[in-house]
């Protein structure tokens, strides 16, 4: 098969699963649910690498390339291969970018069942020994200093990432809860045994608290001016939050929508444009058999004519030799007689 018409079956086998609602567990990309590396070829040979992680990354981390490169120019053959970090990205990339347009040139992307990385580790250069060897993800940050303060402490447990405990821990935790649990429970028996054996404790006073005067006057004026006019306009501001955010998740919401709409519009011109083209391509074949036909037809006819031709002018030539023929048998009965005329003098007297 040709790339573009790999590339016209898997938009077919996509749209079908697509139309039929197929789960992902039946779907033909589970097949590759063992793999992260995806093969892209069909590109323009100025792209390098930097260029492909561009547009790729936008379905997920990518963690290694390999861009194919001749060995003695060193340019581009116009494919590579990519590793995601994610296995999901490559079910993405594939539905997404397969078919599409780089500088007037359809790419392919498909699935790689078992990548083999290139033996030839002599010839390359550093770069791509490290690109090899340590892939193209962004490295991690070293942890930083443990420091004093208890500030910093407080931040990091913040932010720090759960991470899970092995379950012996656990079982032990949940033994010492228990045990815990149990012990205060026997204290508060002990407490109650001890309280109903002993005197009960003489009444506490409690003071009461004095009024403040400033509080009763601020109560008969009144709330100061203004109050209810900041109050006002703190609802309003809420309230005109609350209108720019619903404002936002509508544009965001309509730019959705209109980029759902782009993508079908494009699939159904890429899908008309498939469809033409194989229009043209029927009405061409259409038109050379037509025209090998009405070329065999002709050849038919003119072989025919040739044939009467001939058989004419062969009857011709057999009419004109019995012609020959009977004059020469007249011409040969007439001198006969006149021979015999000569010959019998009586019949000249």
């Amino acid at each position: 098969f040709s790339p573009l018409t790999k590339v016209k079956l898997i938009n077919e086998l996509n749209e079908r699963e697509a139309k039929l609602g197929v789960n992902e567990s039946v779907s033909w990309h589970s097949e590759y649910k063992e793999s992260a590396w995806i093969f892209i070829g069909g590109f323009p040979y100025e792209l390098s690498e930097g260029d492909i992680i561009c547009v790729f990354s936008q379905y997920g981390e990518i963690v290694n390339i390999n861009l194919v490169r001749d060995k003695k120019t060193g340019k581009s053959k116009g494919f590579c291969f990519i590793c995601y970090e994610d296995q999901r990205s490559t079910i993405l990339a594939v539905d997404n970018l397969n078919g599409i347009k780089i500088k007037g040139r359809t790419i392919r992307v498909d699935h790689v069942k078992d990548y083999r990385p290139p033996k030839d580790s002599e010839d390359i250069d550093d770069v791509t020994k490290q690109l090899r060897e340590q892939g193209c993800a962004p490295k991690l940050l070293p942890p930083p200093p443990p420091s004093s303060s208890s500030s910093e402490e407080e931040e990091d447990e913040q932010y720090a990432i759960p991470v899970k405990k092995p379950k012996k821990e656990k079982k032990k935790k949940k033994k010492e809860k228990k045990e815990k649990k149990k012990a205060e429970k026997e204290r508060e028996k002990e407490m109650g045994k001890c309280s109903s054996s002993s005197p009960s404790p003489p009444p506490v006073r409690v003071k009461e608290e004095k009024q403040d005067p400033g509080y009763s006057k601020y109560n008969q004026r009144g709330e100061p001016p203004g109050g209810q006019e900041n109050g006002q306009r703190a609802t309003r501001d809420n309230e005109r939050l609350r209108g720019e955010e619903e404002r936002r998740r509508e544009t965001e919401r309509e730019r959705e929508d209109e980029r759902r709409r782009n993508r079908d519009r494009e699939g159904d011109r890429r899908r008309e444009t498939d469809r033409e083209y194989e229009r043209k391509r029927e009405t061409g074949r259409e038109r050379d058999s037509d025209r090998r036909r009405e070329m065999d037809r002709d050849d038919n006819r003119r072989r025919e004519t040739e044939r009467e031709r001939d058989g004419d002018r062969r009857r011709e030539t057999e009419r004109d030799g019995e012609r020959r023929r009977e004059t020469d048998r007249d011409r040969e009965s007439d001198r006969r007689r006149e021979t015999d005329r000569d010959r019998d003098p009586s019949r000249k007297h």
